[in-house]
């Protein structure tokens, strides 16, 4: 059933592929002309990653944007604070704390219900840059509750070892992470339609 699923997300998703790009580009191909024109640097971590997961896009979204509930699930975020609320739009406060480190930022998020939340560091003096993104697209035509999650995260430290520390942690933090917003959809919304499938995974 599992292998069925997975070859039915590929052709489905090749199938509409023309269609989307004419419409929201997908975050995985395109996010390094549309969101980030930084180019990567020795001391730069970058996640991105494409899953099939058994939520729809409206539940995912609600989820990813409910940015002042982060310290309640998200892994290492002690206070999310969040202010200057706009259509399309907010900025948060955040702290966050894994030993060595606890720090606070601020970020602007982009808000486009239901498919897309990036939040991009603009001020902090843990980072030089920090910027994840999430981007919402239709799943299995059969399986409504069903979506196909685009997920980035790249980011610098301005600390040369904290740079060096993070290498250490890296594919464990981002993971944790990704996987905490599933847990929480779960906690939610209840289990899934369908099991999560990663379609294409990369990080540098």
């Amino acid at each position: 059933m599992s292998v069925k699923i997975v070859a039915n997300a590929k052709r489905m998703l090749l199938s509409r592929n023309l269609a989307q790009s004419q419409r929201t580009p997908l975050l995985y191909s395109t996010y390094r002309g549309i969101f980030d024109f930084t180019p990567i640097t020795k001391t730069r971590r970058e996640f991105t990653q494409k899953k099939l997961v058994g939520y729809s896009m409206h539940q995912l979204y609600s989820v990813v944007a409910d940015v002042e509930k982060y310290n309640t699930f998200v892994p290492f975020c002690k206070k999310s604070f969040v202010y200057d609320r706009k259509p399309g739009s907010l900025k948060a406060d955040l702290i966050i704390g894994f030993p060595p480190l606890n720090e606070s930022y601020t970020s602007n998020v982009q808000l486009i219900k239901p498919s897309l939340v990036r939040a991009e560091c603009v001020d902090g003096r843990l980072f030089n840059y920090l910027l994840t993104a999430w981007q919402f697209s239709p799943g299995l035509k059969d399986i409504p509750q069903s979506c196909v999650i685009d997920f980035m995260v790249s980011f610098e430290f301005k600390s040369l070892l904290h740079s060096q520390l993070s290498n250490l942690f890296f594919d464990q933090l981002v993971k944790q992470m990704e996987y905490a917003f599933i847990q929480e959809a779960e906690q939610r919304f209840g289990p899934p339609a369908i099991k999560s499938h990663v379609l294409v995974s990369n990080q540098s």
